[in-house]
């Protein structure tokens, strides 16, 4: 069930007295205080560089690496892969298409709760502290105004669910890999939940929550997400690269840059290694290594240990 923004307003406990006149005229201020929702607005929120300092699957990737799903190596091939498809998918459609077949092949035979334990995990250990505060301060706006707010990525949905979770927002949109009896297949449904993919998703998700999009708005760091900014109502290019930053100003959209010296330079580079929208260079890897290589004592999602 999403969280809905009603459910984040304060709310006297049941059968709380108030015994004073003075209790009766703060509970007719706080509900004064509370803000009716907002049905037919809402925020969607890109994750990486965005939302989040650096590309949400490679801070996923590291998380795995470190509980030995697959080795350093494996790391930096996916790296290359994601780093080559920022250079790329804007001008070159075709690198997106390719790469669908084996996007989050990775993940098969994994059980769908195994995956949820180490989203919230990961979370945790390497992406909570990497969140920008001012982005995550717009989103709370949203929501003090009644609106819900979703996150939109390229990542598996299930982890964008996680760290939507972990912020107080209303849910996610994600790339979707098929489960059959709890386990993935490897395959994904629908597209990748990049460009065009997102803008359709939103307008997809506004037939049926009964959302105005002139009345929306969509925040993102990529020029790849101009199709996204370009649905709604209100356009936000928050820590934009060169090409969203130049859209951005012919289009008269805000510009909101969180970035200073020091903490820019610092997550350039796990931004540019990896987008969170192809993972198939990466799967490739890791499943020609897996059946190359696989040992009796090579843990698996059942058996790998736990941080």
């Amino acid at each position: 069930m999403p969280i809905r923004p009603s459910a984040l307003r304060r709310k006297r406990p049941p059968g709380r007295v108030v015994a004073s006149a003075a209790g009766w005229a703060a509970a007719e201020v706080e509900a004064a205080l509370e803000v009716p929702a907002d049905p037919a607005a809402a925020a969607f929120f890109d994750v990486d560089n965005t939302m989040m300092q650096g590309a949400s699957i490679y801070y996923f990737a590291r998380g795995l690496a470190k509980r030995k799903y697959f080795t350093s190596a494996d790391l930096l091939r996916f790296a290359y892969q994601q780093a080559r498809f920022r250079l790329l998918a804007s001008e070159h459609a075709g690198t997106v298409s390719n790469a669908k077949s084996a996007a989050l092949a990775f993940i098969a035979g994994w059980r769908v709760e195994d995956m949820e334990r180490l989203c919230e995990e990961i979370f945790d250990e390497l992406m909570a502290d990497r969140i920008w505060a001012g982005t995550l301060a717009l989103a709370q706006l949203h929501l003090d105004a009644g609106q819900r707010v979703w996150l939109v990525t390229a990542a598996p949905v299930e982890l964008g669910r996680i760290i939507a979770a972990r912020l107080g927002l209303t849910g996610a949109i994600g790339t979707v890999a098929e489960v059959e009896d709890g386990v993935y297949t490897g395959r994904l449904v629908g597209d990748l939940m990049h460009g065009p993919e997102k803008a359709s998703a939103i307008r997809t998700l506004a037939l049926a929550e009964g959302l105005d999009l002139a009345r929306c708005a969509a925040y993102s760091d990529s020029v790849n997400d101009t199709p996204m900014l370009s649905t709604v109502g209100y356009a936000v290019a928050v820590n934009p690269d060169p090409a969203l930053r130049r859209e951005a100003r012919k289009r008269g959209w805000e510009i909101r840059d969180f970035r200073t010296g020091r903490k820019a330079a610092k997550i350039a580079i796990p931004t540019a290694l990896a987008t969170g929208v192809v993972i198939g260079g990466f799967a490739t890897a890791t499943a020609m290594r897996k059946r190359r290589r696989r040992t009796p004592t090579q843990p698996t999602p059942e058996t790998a240990p736990q941080a």
